[in-house]
């Protein structure tokens, strides 16, 4: 959520006559994450997030749009999308495809406890469960075949020890690929930051835009990865009540099968090397663009090491 793309007033208060939300009080650029252009804009009709799509490929938006809105409907505390005046969600704004949707009260937590990881865990599989019924398809965006790709751009500048590992993961991960596990439309990048609480409760799941069709064990691990691990900012070990918790809230509302029980070391490691390469494939190959924020990526190559020496049991 970087400003790749200004937007004047102007430009915004012409285009938001496509709609039907009152006229333009404030924007406000939004600063954090990497991938697209967002602004908080307020109307004399409410609070909505605008955000103008630079480089996701314009036929995959309609899934994302789409998604969102499914859930909304199903009770999910997620972003809902404003159609116009022609009934469409997607427009186009200073040569960008853009979209508007509504602002989420509440605010993301830095540290969550065991509670806001079981608040996690029951939002997910209820998430799960409402994606059952949604009919469109795009395969993960960021899943193997992705890997394989950004793992060959950044072995250029990576060292003789992280592009073994990484040709070690690629490897193990080709092997175990686990079809018989529960499949279906997964958020696929659920961190702290793209969860809103608000009086102890989820109020919102935002960002969807890395959303695809993947294992539902996939999804949970991405979360683990990020929300479960121990107090210390440099102990990136999986925190057992922690990581409990997100299990058992999540197998109260959709129970797992043995099957993805015994995946969950393998998942764990999947989604550590998905961030791995995401992180190393923004900061080596950046784009132009202001007030980009980029993250570590030895963040991640520390989680996977820790996952593959580690190998952690299922805590529920």
């Amino acid at each position: 959520m970087s400003v790749y793309t200004p937007v004047a007033e102007a430009e915004l208060s012409a285009w938001l006559a496509n709609y039907s939300v009152g006229k333009l009080v404030a924007c406000e650029p939004i600063k954090a994450g990497i991938e697209n252009t967002n602004y908080f804009v307020t109307t004399t009709q409410g609070r909505f997030v605008l955000t103008l799509f630079e480089r996701l490929p314009a036929e995959e938006l309609p899934f994302y749009l789409n998604f969102m809105a499914h859930l909304a409907r199903h009770g999910i505390p997620c972003p809902a999308p404003i159609a116009d005046l022609s009934d469409q969600y997607l427009q186009r704004l200073n040569g960008k495809p853009a979209a508007l949707v509504t602002r989420l009260a509440g605010k993301s937590i830095e540290q969550p406890g065991v509670a806001e990881c079981a608040e996690l865990g029951a939002l997910l599989a209820r998430m799960h469960l409402a994606g059952r019924s949604y009919p469109a398809y795009l395969e993960n965006p960021r899943g193997p075949k992705w890997w394989r790709f950004a793992a060959r751009e950044v072995a250029p500048f990576l060292g003789a020890e992280a592009n073994a590992l990484l040709e070690r993961e690629l490897a193990f991960q080709a092997e175990h690929r686990f079809p018989d596990l529960p499949r279906g439309p997964v958020h696929a990048d659920l961190f702290r930051d793209n969860a809103l609480f608000d009086d102890a409760r989820i109020s919102g799941v935002i960002d969807f835009y890395f959303a695809g069709v993947d294992t539902l064990l996939y999804d949970i691990a991405v979360c683990a990865n990020d929300w479960c691990l121990m107090d210390h900012a440099s102990d990136r070990r999986l925190d057992e009540p922690r990581t409990r918790a997100l299990l058992c809230a999540c197998h109260a509302v959709r129970p797992f099968t043995p099957l993805e029980r015994e995946a969950w070391p393998v998942m764990l490691r999947a989604a550590a090397l998905r961030f791995w390469l995401s992180r190393l494939y923004d900061y080596y190959l950046p784009r132009p663009g202001m007030l980009v924020h980029q993250h570590d990526p030895e963040h991640f190559k520390d989680i996977l090491q820790l996952r593959i020496d580690a190998q952690p049991l299922w805590a529920a």
